[in-house]
């Protein structure tokens, strides 16, 4: 192991008061109390990249135990990694005891594919940062000196904008598959190369994510999805071929279209959405990052379901319970997110009926803008004419009276011979 690099405050620039003033109450009361503690992780990358932090994690020679000793309002969880949470109300903060190499104890147990099973075996600061995954990680600040401390040439990585694994990274990724995501994510979101030696593994490791719980994965899908780089996060995941141990579904209909058809289309359209929103501080919904990714399958489905001779919404409905349960096998996806994406599904078909009884309900769903948003990427995406989601769009911005017009005129019966372009729309849909 290297000896520590200390980076004064003059020269790395981290400015004490952009860190929360509640993760420097935490510092200065375990040091008071006698114990290390340090920022460590995202929020001291961030800091010396120019960026603001969200998160602010703290390292410790405290136990879980100890930090609850000293600061009461902790919450200890966790079995496979024990961690406490400081809390602030509904504000907690993450601190972590230091962590040491595995040994053969029930504490530090390894399985069969190298992948961490626990992970409570403690240390010193100089093994926890050898612990961490990627060097840029693995950077303490030392709120009492204003110090950097670097024992892994984090800093040298960061000057480079590479990103680096600590170690050997094959190791490390059978460790912990789920570091393969975090490369990406890192990548993308703060515009680093991988390291050539930290990359290569990935294609051929990309399976070991099937060994990874699938409620894992969900919260890691949305770190991926919802940090602002949707866009460039799949064109990676497609790259490592780590896609298609996400959204297998998603994966296979983005390869038939090979660059150029509606679900490609529309995955580009709502990602470049989900950006907009993000950076603009708008909220976003899991729900419709699922009911994007399977909606092709889903189609699909309900196609096949109404030549069976099953009704329109039924098929929808048959089509996505099929989705999902092949998605869950990747995924899992909590039942309030996946009654939202149905939701936004099934009610694709209203959008073809304008009669004012019908729009005038349909206006004040709760779903309605969800479904609304969804129907007119579609449009956006060339799967359906965009005559709906302009007509659709004028009737949220007109007066009642207004309303009931535009009704009535899209309602009145069509000149024999000449055909119903709604209704042309709609099964071209």
């Amino acid at each position: 192991m290297s000896q520590v690099t200390r980076i004064p405050s003059t020269e790395h620039g981290i400015n004490p008061r952009e860190i929360d003033k509640k993760a420097r109450t935490i510092l200065t009361s375990l040091t008071k109390a006698g114990y290390e503690a340090y920022l460590v992780g995202g929020g001291v990358r961030d800091l010396l990249l120019g960026y603001h932090p969200k998160d602010f994690d703290i390292a410790t020679s405290a136990t879980p135990e100890q930090v609850k000793q000293v600061l009461p309002s902790t919450r200890i969880i966790g079995r496979r990694f024990r961690l406490a949470h400081v809390h602030f109300g509904r504000e907690y903060f993450e601190v972590a005891t230091f962590r040491a190499p595995h040994d053969n104890s029930d504490k530090g147990q390894v399985g069969d594919h190298g992948r961490i099973i626990n992970d409570n075996v403690y240390g010193t600061v100089v093994e926890d940062a050898y612990r961490r995954d990627f060097s840029i990680n693995a950077l303490f600040y030392d709120l009492e000196t204003g110090e950097v401390l670097d024992f892994v040439g984090g800093m040298d990585d960061l000057k480079k904008l590479q990103l680096r694994m600590i170690g050997d990274p094959v190791v490390r990724y059978r460790e912990d598959p789920v570091r393969m995501i975090r490369a990406v994510r890192f990548a993308a979101k703060l515009n680093l190369t991988i390291e050539p030696a930290s990359e290569a593994p990935i294609y051929e490791l990309s399976s070991l994510l099937g060994n990874i719980a699938p409620a894992r994965l969900f919260d890691e899908t949305l770190k991926l999805f919802h940090g602002g780089m949707a866009v460039k996060t799949l064109e990676l995941l497609r790259h490592y071929h780590l896609l298609e141990h996400l959204f297998p579904q998603a994966e296979k209909g983005l390869a038939e279209e090979a660059g150029e058809g509606s679900f490609t289309n529309l995955v580009y359209a709502a990602l470049n959405n989900t950006d907009k929103r993000i950076r603009s501080g708008k909220p976003v919904t899991p729900a419709f990052l699922f009911a994007v990714m399977l909606w092709k399958q889903v189609k699909e489905g309900a196609e096949m379901y109404r030549d069976l001779g099953n009704p329109a919404l039924q098929s929808v409905h048959l089509a996505a319970t099929d989705a999902f349960a092949e998605q869950v096998k990747c995924i899992s996806v909590p039942r309030r997110f996946s009654n939202m994406t149905r939701e936004i599904w099934t009610m694709q078909g209203r959008f073809q009926f304008k009669n004012t009884r019908r729009v005038m309900g349909f206006l004040d769903h709760r779903r309605f803008r969800a479904a609304y948003d969804f129907m007119c990427l579609r449009a956006q995406a060339g799967e359906i004419m965009p005559d709906d989601c302009e007509w659709w769009t004028l009737i949220q911005e007109v007066d009642e009276q207004e309303k009931i017009a535009m009704c009535q005129a899209s309602s009145s019966p069509k000149k024999k011979g000449k055909g119903n372009r709604t209704g042309r729309r709609n099964k071209r849909s």
